[in-house]
């Protein structure tokens, strides 16, 4: 006889049955997930969160960054990386920035499977939930000691530059179109703010 093949939905609840609650999940669970599928998944005291789809917009914007970040880093032996490069904030916590920045590719921090903290990140403020980048991560980044935190907002056309002062950021700029965005620790980077949501409007 042959055996009767397990349904999909059969195969979704076997699967979703065997995980854990929400508030229970571990660091290896969570990296056991995160290496199984291509969506934007973060880890935070116990409890994982998936994250919308970027939209076009998003996407753009971030094609913009990479390529400008990258140019500016990489002869200086530094890179940038995109989601979903997970990085470590904290125990109990990753987070997957849109873009993430290690100023020595050698960095230690540099880990095969996931970073252990960033010297800049970058998020593209989504329109599902805008405090996520806006409190909550700039919250979180803080404490993990990452030095600058970039909000790029479509909603209101701003990049918001933050410096690591102490436990908490301050803001070196809030840029605006028309502006020139800098960075205080990218010597002589610069981004023509219009430039990168004219390419993300496409």
């Amino acid at each position: 006889m042959m055996q009767a093949e397990t349904s999909q939905e059969a195969l979704n609840a076997l699967v979703c049955g065997a995980l854990p609650r929400q508030g229970c999940w571990g660091q290896e669970q969570y990296l056991w997930l995160t290496d199984r599928t291509r969506r934007l998944v973060e880890f935070t005291d116990g409890c994982v969160e998936e994250l919308p789809v970027p939209t076009v917009m998003h996407q753009a914007i971030l094609v913009f960054l990479t390529r400008l970040f990258a140019a500016y880093l990489e002869p200086r032996g530094g890179f940038a990386l995109f989601a979903g490069l997970r990085v470590r904030t904290g125990e109990g916590r990753f987070r997957e920035p849109d873009l993430a920045v290690l100023l020595d590719r050698s960095d230690p921090r540099n880990q095969p499977r996931y970073w252990l903290g960033a010297d800049l990140v970058l998020e593209v403020v989504s329109e599902d939930d805008p405090n996520r980048d806006l409190v909550v991560k700039r919250a979180e980044y803080a404490t993990a000691g990452i030095n600058e935190y970039w909000i790029v907002d479509p909603h209101v056309d701003t990049i918001t530059v933050l410096v690591l002062a102490g436990t908490e950021y301050v803001e070196h700029g809030v840029f605006r179109l028309g502006d020139t965005a800098t960075s205080p620790m990218l010597d002589g980077f610069t981004l023509d703010v219009t430039a990168m949501f004219d390419y993300g409007q496409g």
